[in-house]
């Protein structure tokens, strides 16, 4: 994996051959048009395509052929959030979200009368460590889970794979939240699942948590995998738009510390 990863960054080649769904956040002050940005995004993912940046990627279910451009409906995926600040900075976050880490991931529905587990944190835990279990390495672990505990299906899943987002080493503000990230952490690891599989005291290297309101009849907790490349990015973009700075996701964090 570290060879891989070598290789990639000195020939300049993706790190996987499935360069996954591209998921971007942008975060952009009043005013700006997302119509344009969008268009920006499309542009960029059609010529990082041809440039065998990124793989052709979008596969039409109808037919099973391969569109060739890595657009398509949902591809890439853009999640749009006018700043409630006044500063004019607009940072476009990028995850690459391969295949294998998303087929792993899993929604819950409390109670599971299965695993035990009840409408309680005890019961979130069992639900996301039989995640992890079930998973054994297929998707390239050691890996990352973002959890949403509540919210209906599709917001649940939603904020699940936000997570992903968030800083490597930051703990949720909710101290309750912030204890079940490191206890998850620790029992995941536990397992002894390792890296792809084949056993080892690394099986995540990241918990992150959150919770949405749900309804009473429901109580959906998802799971969302990320593998251990943790593909992620960044492009600031300042003022009229012209200054523009690309920097690896992790060494931006500090940078961001405001904007966020």
């Amino acid at each position: 994996m570290l060879e891989n990863q070598t290789l990639a960054c000195k020939r300049e080649l993706p790190i996987c051959q499935d360069t996954g769904t591209n998921v971007y956040r942008v975060r952009y002050p009043s005013g700006v048009r997302q119509k344009d940005m969008r268009a920006g995004i499309q542009e960029a993912t059609k010529v990082a395509t041809e440039k065998c940046y990124l793989r052709p990627n979008t596969v039409d279910p109808r037919t099973e052929k391969n569109v060739g451009t890595t657009l398509g409906e949902g591809a890439p995926q853009i999640w749009f959030e006018e700043r409630d600040d006044d500063d004019e900075i607009v940072t476009v976050e990028l995850m690459l979200k391969g295949g294998g880490c998303e087929n792993t991931g899993a929604q819950y529905s409390l109670p599971h009368s299965e695993l035990g587990a009840d409408r309680d944190l005890t019961g979130v835990k069992k639900v996301v460590l039989d995640c992890v279990q079930k998973a054994l390495g297929k998707g390239c672990a050691p890996g990352a889970l973002g959890v949403c505990m509540g919210g209906d299906r599709a917001y649940s899943l939603l904020m699940a794979k936000k997570q992903h987002f968030r800083p490597l080493h930051d703990s949720h503000p909710d101290p309750a939240l912030a204890k079940m990230e490191k206890d998850l952490y620790a029992a995941a690891n536990r397992l002894g699942i390792g890296p792809m599989g084949f056993g080892g005291n690394t099986t995540v290297f990241a918990v992150k948590l959150t919770a949405a309101t749900r309804l009473p009849a429901s109580y959906f907790v998802s799971v969302s995998y990320m593998c251990w490349a943790f593909r992620r990015a960044v492009l600031i973009l300042e003022g009229d738009g012209k200054e523009a700075v690309y920097q690896p996701y992790l060494e931006t964090q500090k940078s961001l510390a405001h904007a966020h």
